[in-house]
């Protein structure tokens, strides 16, 4: 009867201590996220107001009313960053904010509103604005972007492939305000590509396989352009001085 007794009272003792436990965090979830609530991992250069500032949140907000994945997304695509992740936490009461930012491989500049924006794009070719990265050496990047558009991303990407699979050395990739694609190598000079994406990763070998053949020809006339909107038929201008 005695050993009856005593797990009679450990299961009420248990039965009450399971039921304050999920009142507490029952409590918790309908509590409002202050500002100070978050907690920043993984990036030293985003502070809690610019989660607040980047995100459609309305601080502050019941923690059981944020949408992780849509804070993700929403953090993700107006900070330019890599990846984010967002969980919501009793214990430690709050959001819990982890950041991967991107690693900028060329100088960058779009038109936004009329208005030039100066920045960074990295291999992927999501442009970074300047204020999301800290601390770059403008003299470690050797490519240049000028008239970058969101639509450019994949192009440029392929492009930025090709630099590390063929054997030439771009360094400056120039949009025109209707698409145009212009191309400059360090020493095939002026490369014109045109307006058809689809062509790029064939306009790439071909411009791979003039260098290696203009090497092994020790051609000695200093190239001023070359025209392959249409690949099929290159066109060289050499400088005459």
């Amino acid at each position: 009867m005695k050993n009856e007794k005593k797990i009679d009272n450990k299961s009420f003792l248990l039965l009450i201590l399971f039921l304050f436990s999920t009142s507490l965090i029952s409590l918790k979830t309908i509590k409002k996220v202050n500002i100070q609530d978050i907690r920043i991992t993984g990036s030293e250069l985003f502070s809690q107001n610019d989660v607040v500032k980047n995100s459609s949140l309305k601080f502050p907000i019941r923690l059981i009313l944020i949408n992780a994945h849509f804070l993700e997304k929403e953090l993700k695509q107006n900070l330019s960053l890599k990846n984010v992740s967002v969980s919501r936490q009793i214990f430690p009461f709050g959001l819990k904010v982890n950041i991967k930012t991107r690693t900028p491989i060329a100088y960058g500049e779009r038109i936004l509103d009329d208005k030039k924006i100066s920045g960074f794009v990295d291999k992927d070719g999501i442009f970074i604005n300047k204020k999301n990265l800290a601390n770059i050496d403008l003299n470690n990047l050797t490519i240049q972007v000028f008239g970058w558009k969101d639509k450019f991303k994949k192009l440029l990407s392929e492009i930025f492939i090709a630099q590390e699979n063929y054997d030439f050395e771009i360094v400056k990739i120039t949009f025109s305000p209707n698409g145009f694609l212009t191309l400059e190598e360090i020493n095939l000079k002026t490369i014109f590509l045109g307006f058809n994406p689809n062509l790029i990763n064939y306009q790439l070998q071909i411009i791979n396989n003039l260098k290696n053949e203009l090497k092994k020809k020790n051609f000695s006339e200093k190239i001023d352009s070359i025209d392959l909107t249409d690949p099929n038929k290159p066109k060289i201008k050499v400088f005459k001085p």
